[in-house]
């Protein structure tokens, strides 16, 4: 027990911490970077949602920080979720040192932070907020000696680029930097060669199980997709359930929509409050909610355990989306589903996402019609093509089915499940 921890270098108060946590043997990427970040080595992960990653760099970091020395390593992450999840898990395995974790970002007032940033020891934050405390010089990176990058793509994919290139060049010199990433793009390339110093490369595989994940969809029209989901939802009476649409509008009128079926959802996108989106989130984990609508905001960094059917209501316009939505569901040796709705508009972008996967066509089936809703429109969808986002869509095209369990990123090009177009998104 705790044996293969005891070898990576850790001081006997971080593998008491590990223990507490519940943790007796670490993940691939835990075992391989460890040891990397206690010797002070730049590290270059490349490893998917929920591998561990945040240990894999926390437990070296933590044993090199001094209580009271100043803001001494400093946290990258992309979202507001992120980041509470980040310092949540930071803080529990740092208890023992007393570390102070403060997690800053946008949406919520600055005087909180700048107050709380004064005893800081680990800043855990999203790039615009760290930015915006750099230029009001609320924020010291002076004594920073600890960098992390997580989700690095995900960031460049949400047009933080000039953010965290003037973040980095912020931070003294020298430091020991960690960046990871789901892909190595060439931007996420470039970025090492200037920022980090003979950097060690780390690769784990993927946690989803192709051969637990049935991955099928349907070729519906507008008129029945709402009713068909409502009909699969009704269906699968057990499981935790992810439903993605590609804008906001949708996830609200979608949750309000499965209201009115009398089926209990909760909505959390980059639109709604910080409390809000934090009690859904825990509501979520406590089970009290067992279906989510959501965003492209859900799909990354947070660790939503045991989701059993993952529905693409809206098909994401690049394939990378598709990937990272569906990494959601058949994780740890479990089975998983992934249902997407292919309408007017979808095939060509769905083609794409399909031509190396194992998708199945499905016929759909017979159900109650309880009527459509009003999502997105044509003119929504070229509106925010034009901008590089996914939108709104009207749902079309041929009638496409039962399904059950059995065997089979927002991102940029470097998938290897195709090629991504770049995407930018407005601050979450």
């Amino acid at each position: 027990m705790m044996e293969k921890f005891k070898q990576l270098g850790l001081s006997e108060g971080m593998l008491h911490a590990i223990k507490s946590a519940g943790f007796s043997e670490p993940s691939e990427i835990q075992e391989k970077t460890i040891p990397l970040v206690v010797s002070g080595k730049d590290v270059i992960g490349s490893s998917a949602t929920g591998s561990g990653k945040t240990l894999a760099f926390g437990a070296g970091i933590i044993d090199k920080v001094k209580r009271g020395g100043g803001i001494q390593a400093l946290v990258l992450v992309p979202t507001r979720e992120l980041a509470e999840q980040v310092a949540l898990n930071l803080r529990r395995f740092s208890h023992y040192l007393g570390l102070n974790v403060r997690e800053i970002y946008g949406g919520v007032g600055m005087e909180p932070q700048i107050r709380g940033l004064r005893n800081t020891d680990i800043v855990v934050g999203t790039p615009g907020r760290i930015l915006d405390h750099l230029q009001r010089r609320t924020l010291n990176l002076s004594k920073v000696k600890y960098l992390v990058l997580d989700e690095a793509d995900r960031m460049l994919d949400m047009g933080f680029i000039r953010d965290v290139e003037s973040i980095l060049k912020s931070c003294p010199q020298p430091r020991q930097t960690m960046l990871f990433s789901a892909t190595i793009s060439n931007e996420i390339r470039r970025i090492a060669d200037r920022h980090m110093k003979d950097p060690e490369f780390v690769a784990v595989n993927n946690q989803v199980d192709p051969s637990k994940l049935y991955q099928v969809y349907y070729d519906v029209t507008s008129d029945i997709k709402f009713s068909l989901l409502v009909h699969l939802l009704k269906l699968e009476k057990n499981g935790v359930v992810m439903v993605f649409c590609n804008t906001r509008r949708n996830v609200d009128r979608l949750t309000q929509a499965l209201h009115e079926q009398n089926i209990h959802a909760m909505a959390i996108h980059g639109g709604l409050s910080q409390n809000r989106r934090s009690s859904t989130l825990q509501s979520f984990h406590e089970r009290e909610t067992l279906i989510l609508v959501c965003t492209d905001v859900a799909a990354r960094g947070l660790d939503i355990k045991d989701v059993s059917h993952v529905y693409n209501f809206d098909i994401p316009t690049v394939d990378t989306d598709y990937i990272h939505r569906i990494g959601r569901t058949a994780r740890a040796g479990k089975e998983g589903k992934a249902i997407s709705f292919v309408a007017q508009g979808d095939h060509t972008e769905f083609r794409q996402i399909s031509r190396s996967l194992p998708i199945e066509k499905l016929n759909v089936p017979k159900f109650e019609n309880v009527g459509s809703v009003n999502f997105g429109s044509n003119e929504d969808r070229k509106a925010n093509r034009a901008r590089g986002r996914g939108g709104g869509r009207s749902f079309g095209g041929r009638q496409g089915g039962r399904g059950r369990f059995g065997g089979s990123r927002e991102g940029r090009s470097g998938s290897r499940f195709g090629r991504g177009n770049r995407q930018r998104f407005h601050r979450r």
